[in-house]
């Protein structure tokens, strides 16, 4: 297979569902300890399993019989065994429902903290920036002053000729250097 097509598998790929199934694969143990202990404890059977498993019936059938068009007013309750499976399944599914919860609240607080993170970053190069800028504006005023301070250009060039005309008398004034003889290599 080509890297391109791999590259566009991996990223096709639904990594939610991925995340899912890994969570429920990681809770499924954790839910089937549970189930076994309220299958053996009989507190833990009659005061955590029945009571969800008895509503989660009584719901069922009222909604079931609605919708056939009966009145459904006295709903017959499980017996105790099919009672006690039904809410350790409830609770072994409840267990894996709120481990992948659990873990999308954490992955929001993990991006919330991300998010301020980096509008704290963003903010702190603006005020930098920002400062940066300032600093800049002063440097160029400063600029701005010592040029307005200098000597205009016609100025300069006045000093420039003055200058040459100076040193056109002084040559004019003193004697060019006599000659010396050069020494002829015979010598």
């Amino acid at each position: 297979m080509p890297l391109a097509t791999a590259k566009m598998v991996v990223g096709a790929f639904p990594m939610a569902k991925l995340l899912y199934l890994g969570i429920r694969q990681v809770s499924k143990p954790l839910a089937n300890r549970i189930k076994e202990a309220a299958r053996r404890s009989e507190f833990f059977k009659t005061y955590i399993c029945l009571p969800p498993a008895q509503l989660y019936h009584w719901a069922e059938m009222r909604a079931k019989m609605r919708l056939m068009g009966f009145n459904a007013e006295a709903v017959k309750p499980l017996n105790e065994a099919a009672a006690a499976e039904l809410g350790a399944e409830l609770l072994g599914e409840a267990t894996i429902f709120i481990v992948g919860g659990g873990c999308l609240v954490l992955e929001y607080w993990r991006h919330q903290a991300y998010q301020r993170r980096k509008e704290g970053e963003q903010r702190a190069a603006w005020d930098a920036m920002r400062d940066e800028g300032g600093r800049l504006a002063l440097a160029l005023e400063a600029l701005q002053a010592q040029v307005q301070a200098a000597p205009p250009r016609g100025a300069l060039e006045e000093l420039q000729a003055q200058m040459q005309e100076m040193r056109a008398q002084l040559c004019a004034l003193d004697p060019p250097p006599a000659p010396q003889a050069k020494p002829t290599p015979e010598e």
